[in-house]
């Protein structure tokens, strides 16, 4: 999420017509087109952010500027040229790194938070003792995971969480 992100399609020789079809996880299709014979560019509900990174006679690659959970879906590359009909196609799923967080709660127990990420984080802790990760699924796909942990013993006095997502992995340690 927030990067820019081209999605290539093989440029063929004598290139005719270049398509290239979106159908987003949520909202509305969009298409962007060009034809050689016209040397014409055309686009139908598509965002700013998606464009032809080069000249799509020379590289019909697609530039995806600032990605947000938004562009989530299915991507279709459909090539005309004098050596036939090409078609690539691509599933894009979007990675929302979560915000993370450790602290100490009022009862004294270790808190460690990963909130907001896509998709949710793994928490676990290096010492044994009860810990219950709870999940928020937010209206935008992300989930924030809270895990608060109790120690068996009482001569614990340092506690270390671990977070694991596809985007980060992070361990920070804690006395409670």
């Amino acid at each position: 999420v927030g990067n820019s992100f081209v999605l290539t399609c093989s440029p063929k020789s004598n290139i005719t017509m270049v398509t290239w079809k979106i159908s987003p996880k949520v909202g509305g299709s969009c298409t962007l087109g060009y034809r050689a014979d016209k040397n014409e560019t055309d686009r139908t509900n598509c965002s700013d952010s998606m464009n032809w990174k080069y000249r799509p006679d020379q590289d019909p690659a697609l530039d995806i500027r600032q990605v947000g959970i938004a562009h989530e879906g299915n991507y279709t590359c459909e090539v005309v040229s004098t050596d036939g009909n090409f078609q690539q196609m691509y599933h894009l799923t979007v990675l929302v790194p979560p915000r993370l967080t450790l602290y100490c709660d009022s009862q004294g127990n270790s808190v460690c938070e990963a909130a907001a990420g896509k998709p949710a984080a793994q928490i676990s802790w290096v010492l044994e003792g009860n810990s219950t990760p709870k999940e928020e699924s937010h209206g935008n796909g992300t989930v924030t995971v809270l895990s608060k942990f109790t120690a068996h013993s009482t001569n614990v006095t340092h506690t270390t969480c671990f977070v694991s997502h596809p985007a980060v992995n992070w361990s920070r340690s804690i006395a409670c």
